[in-house]
């Protein structure tokens, strides 16, 4: 009679054992179908050749040794580490918006939260063609101001260098709303006690600022470099609306998957394209893996 209640409890447990796999399953299935199987169908195809009618034959790492010698994925690289530094500036900016949007008594918050929101919502290709037009040379606003000043400013979208500085600007600037909600929403869980207890012994706006709000914004500020570093190496569709194909400084100005892009679409080499799409893969999830370590180290509660 023991040993059968004792059976019983083991039984239950392998019974209940397939529940959560069913729940899960749907999930773990979309998961497998969309991401999984793309991604090992990528390092296959990045081990092949393809020819001009189609037809892959195994070439072994023939496209990574010829990736990995063409000086032009490292400029993209360059371009690419380039632009997220500069989006990255978003995050001190937005900490500092939001937390003179949370000041106790400040009218309309809700409505300038709005308006530094809509840039993230807006249409990529119309946020293009307006900044197209404040960055042209001849006519546009930006070189007006500057002119005013004494100031001759370039052709900002068609040279070398000054290009992918632009694109980054765009960037940045559209990218500020995401960040100053998600820093608002991380504000609301600062318990307005430490604030108090702060200015009881005696602490300035900038000491609060920098003793309370930052360290516990610390998760918020982790969470939004990560993000921000993932969406930096997937530039592409603002460089794209941006310069355009036939911009004489896009082959300087190349992101990496504006490289893949070309190499998959346009000289139709798709065994290379491949391969690029699997080293971004990889530089990307070194990059978080590197986001995730680190911030164990200055991570408020990390």
């Amino acid at each position: 009679m023991s040993e059968a209640l004792a059976s019983r409890p083991s039984r239950r447990i392998r019974r209940d054992g397939w529940w959560p796999w069913l729940f899960v399953a749907p999930l773990t299935l979309g998961i497998a179908v969309f991401y999984l199987w793309p991604i090992a169908q990528t390092a296959w195809y990045s081990l092949t050749t393809f020819g001009v009618f189609g037809g892959a034959t195994f070439s072994g790492v023939d496209n990574y040794r010829e990736l990995l010698t063409d000086p032009t994925l490292y400029r993209s690289l360059g371009n690419t580490l380039l632009y997220t530094a500069i989006v990255l500036l978003n995050i001190p900016i937005a900490v500092y918006l939001a937390s003179l949007l949370n000041l106790p008594g400040l009218r309309f918050a809700s409505l300038y939260r709005v308006l530094y929101f809509l840039p993230y919502v807006a249409m990529p290709t119309a946020v293009a063609m307006v900044w197209r037009i404040i960055f042209n040379g001849d006519f546009g606003i930006l070189n007006h101001v500057l002119g005013l000043v004494g100031i001759d400013g370039p052709y900002w979208i068609s040279t070398p260098g000054a290009a992918i500085v632009a694109v980054a600007v765009v960037g940045l600037w559209s990218s500020l709303g995401f960040s100053l909600i998600v820093l608002s929403a991380g504000l609301k869980n600062v318990p307005p006690e430490l604030y108090e207890a702060a200015e009881l012994d005696g602490a300035s706006r900038w000491r609060q600022f920098r003793s309370v709000t930052v360290p516990l914004l610390t998760p918020s500020i982790s969470f939004l470099a990560v993000v921000t570093v993932i969406a930096g190496f997937q530039l592409f569709d603002l460089l794209y609306a941006i310069l355009g194909t036939t911009n004489p400084a896009l082959p300087r100005s190349m992101s990496l998957v504006y490289y893949f892009y070309r190499a998959g679409f346009v000289d139709n080499e798709k065994g290379l394209a491949a391969a690029t799409a699997m080293v971004i893969l990889v530089l990307v999830a070194l990059a978080t893996l590197a986001q995730f370590r680190l911030q164990k180290r200055w991570v408020h509660g990390g």
